[in-house]
């Protein structure tokens, strides 16, 4: 399940997260976000037990994305332990995004 991010749940589900996160930082206008939309969650049905899953959008909630430095979408942020690990830009493929929460978050 991917969870859609606002400045309401912020708190609750990036601050309080015990789990490992992944932001999906995107915009309805961009192509490229919407082509990462059915990879990114699918790769949350097979990954919900052990990270959590978030859609940030950034014409939504202007404030977070610049609050993690966002200057482009889509952007990935990959979170542990309230920490960022890494970000990483642009269109990938499932077993790219895959290697990626492995390489920042395993």
């Amino acid at each position: 399940m991917v969870i859609k991010l606002t400045k309401d749940n912020f708190k609750q589900e990036v601050e309080l997260s015990e789990m490992p996160i992944i932001i999906d930082v995107s915009a309805a206008w961009c192509g490229p976000c919407q082509q990462m939309k059915p990879i990114f969650e699918k790769t949350a049905q097979a990954l919900s037990a052990t990270y959590k899953f978030i859609e940030l959008n950034v014409d939504e909630s202007r404030d977070l994305a610049i609050h993690y430095g966002v200057t482009s979408v889509p952007t990935f942020i990959f979170i542990k332990n309230g920490t960022i690990m890494g970000k990483e830009r642009g269109y990938m493929p499932q077993d790219e995004l895959t290697s990626k929460i492995n390489q920042y978050l395993g």
